[in-house]
């Protein structure tokens, strides 16, 4: 064994190096991170052959004095933080001090820079190797270049890991992507082998910034999203948040800040997923921009070298902020917020093809109205049928009051008529007829809204079971035999801490030892369920986020269930006032744009969109 020794500056940095610098993309990260730290205005960013032979990055920040400049390339060095109060309160992007140290110990790294007051630049230069950097006069607009020449020259085993071209200038524009979503009053413009890719203007206002997103995001993220702003205990989020509908197969649509800080925390990732359970469908994942602000002392970025990863101080207050608030967001969407979206998107970007529509179309065995200036009738006296007949499960141990909430539709008011021209058209405006008993076919000022009947009904006989169920609260049922588990002390202690939260649950636990709780009591809708392994994930959730909606997820899968069974079936002949009132709830029910498993409830196809099918103008 050899003795213990003191590794040299160089590979001491060339590991460093290691965790900082894994590709091109990650060099571009830490200087574009100083640049936004020096307060640019105007980024510049040149890359040839996906940066593995350069990288250059300018711009028109403060710049570093020459003094300042013989420690820029340092181990430890920085400008950012002078003592632990400030550690315990960083406020800029970087401030480890390694990352230039790294760069320059795996690259041919030249560095000129010039400050507001000083006559002239400076420059100093280092090829991989540590030696007394020497510093020349240059010449050099106000602000920073900073060039990376040749990555990994020296250590050719780490040059072996990096991927084509192609695929490093992609993870180069991605980055790029992620702080000019975070740095709106910042330009930014890259060149690739010579040829720009991009140019971004500052973006000042909302409309500017939404435009923004849209470039970054695409056009459709923008076009169906809607954005969220809330503030609250001294947390501030705001951003845009895709409509559930507009989910994707992977998670490459989620943009999530801490203090202007991109972050990925897992957290923060079952926050939102706990928000959009309720409307996504299964294995598709939410699109969001979202930008969370809150003291820096609440938040702990000094995690990784990379810093990737945060930890926030209040872990339960960060997780209960975002999920009310993006759930309560995603409740409010309603149709009329989806159609301002889609009037002008095209066919094709609507979850449906031109192929389907016109499958729709032509099945059609209705009689259309011969004009959209023909009166159509509506909100007569018509309730769906609320019998036996219905197929309804037993409601159990929900009291019967809960009866009255399949009763489905609005009352209805004296028998109107209505026309297209009247200037307070609903929504989804009024049905014309059924087809094939599935689909409800209505008109509206834009075209033809098209409904799956029974999906409509669905979310709205749910969403009014939970809200009986929150209004009545939970029924706990005491066991005959109460049920030990054997759990963890660590386990046992969170049982215990959270006694009463589970009492308000229909829950009741006593803890007979160390290792042993009790469950005595379980919430009557849930005597089929596992009461011991409901309970064992609960802690487990109550352990790792400080919160659990494991027990409520049970609940509103049972209430789904019951809701699907209550709901109108296919092959229901609906007259026209019956159609109406469904399209007139859908309009002021929560989440009604999906049912409960998360599909679209109802569809616009514009009259472009109908031409389209036909050749009209062509």
């Amino acid at each position: 064994m050899s003795h213990i020794h003191l590794l040299s500056p160089l590979l001491a940095n060339q590991i460093a190096a290691g965790e900082v610098v894994e590709r091109p993309a990650s060099v571009v990260k830490e200087l574009l991170e100083n640049s936004l730290d020096a307060a640019a205005k105007r980024i510049d960013i040149d890359v040839e052959q996906g940066g593995i032979k350069l990288l250059r990055i300018r711009d028109d920040g403060c710049g570093i004095s020459e003094k300042d400049l013989s420690l820029a390339l340092a181990r430890h060095a920085t400008s950012k933080i002078h003592n632990l109060e400030d550690l315990e309160h960083v406020c800029s992007l970087g401030f480890r001090g390694e990352a230039l140290a790294s760069i320059s110990s795996v690259s041919r790294l030249t560095l000129t820079s010039r400050t507001l007051n000083c006559e002239q630049a400076w420059q100093v230069s280092t090829e991989g190797q540590q030696m007394n950097c020497q510093i020349q006069p240059s010449a050099h607009p106000n602000g920073t270049t900073l060039e990376v020449r040749d990555l990994f020259f020296n250590t050719p085993a780490r040059r072996k890991f990096l991927k084509t071209e192609k695929t490093e200038f992609d993870h180069i524009q991605e980055v790029i992507r992620r702080l000019s979503l975070a740095h709106f009053e910042v330009a930014f413009h890259l060149t690739h082998n010579g040829k720009t890719i991009f140019t971004l203007h500052p973006a000042l206002d909302e409309i500017a910034r939404a435009r923004r997103v849209g470039i970054v995001c695409g056009s459709e993220f923008i076009n169906q999203s809607t954005p969220i702003s809330i503030e609250k205990e001294g947390l501030s989020l705001y951003g845009w948040v895709g409509f559930p509908t507009f989910s994707r197969s992977q998670a490459d649509l989620q943009y999530f800040y801490v203090n202007g800080r991109m972050v990925r925390d897992k957290l923060v990732a079952h926050a939102i997923r706990q928000a959009y359970r309720d409307v996504l469908y299964n294995g598709r994942h939410p699109t969001f921009v979202l930008f969370l602000q809150l003291n820096p002392a609440l938040v702990d970025v000094n995690v990784h070298p990379t810093k990737h990863e945060v930890r926030f101080r209040e872990a339960r207050l960060i997780h209960d902020f975002l999920y009310s608030s993006l759930h309560r967001a995603l409740a409010e969407v309603r149709p009329q917020d989806h159609l301002t979206h889609t009037i002008n998107t095209p066919l094709e970007k609507q979850n449906i093809t031109g192929k389907q529509a016109g499958e729709f179309l032509g099945q059609a065995e209705i009689g259309l109205t011969p004009s959209t200036r023909r009166p159509l009738p509506i909100n007569q006296k018509t309730y769906f049928d609320t019998s036996p007949t219905n197929n309804l499960p037993p409601l159990n141990d929900i009291k019967a009051g809960y009866e009255a909430f399949y009763a489905p539709l609005s009352k209805a008011e004296d028998t109107q008529t209505h026309t297209l021209e009247t200037p307070d058209i609903p929504v989804l405006g009024y049905a014309l007829a059924q087809l094939k008993g599935i689909y409800i076919l209505a008109e509206n000022q834009h075209g033809l809204i098209l409904v799956d009947m029974h999906a409509a009904h669905e979310r709205i006989t749910y969403e009014r079971l939970k809200l009986a169920m929150e209004t009545e609260g939970l029924r706990g049922q005491p066991l005959l035999v109460p049920e030990t588990i054997m759990i963890s002390q660590r386990e046992a202690d969170c049982a215990e801490t959270h006694q009463q939260w589970f009492g308000r649950l229909g829950f009741e636990l006593q803890r007979f030892g160390p290792e042993t709780v009790a469950i005595r009591q379980i919430p009557a809708l849930l005597k089929q369920a596992k009461a011991s392994q409901l309970v064992k994930d609960v802690l487990a959730d109550l352990l790792e986020y400080g919160t659990s909606d494991r027990i409520r997820e049970h609940i509103n899968e049972l209430l789904a269930t019951m809701a699907c069974h209550g709901s109108i079936r296919a092959n229901r002949q609906l007259a026209i006032p019956e159609m109406n009132a469904l399209l007139r709830d859908m309009e002021q029910t929560e989440r009604s744009g999906q049912c409960n498993h998360g599909r679209p409830t109802w569809v616009q196809l514009a009259l472009d969109d109908l031409d389209k099918l036909f050749l009209r103008g062509k």
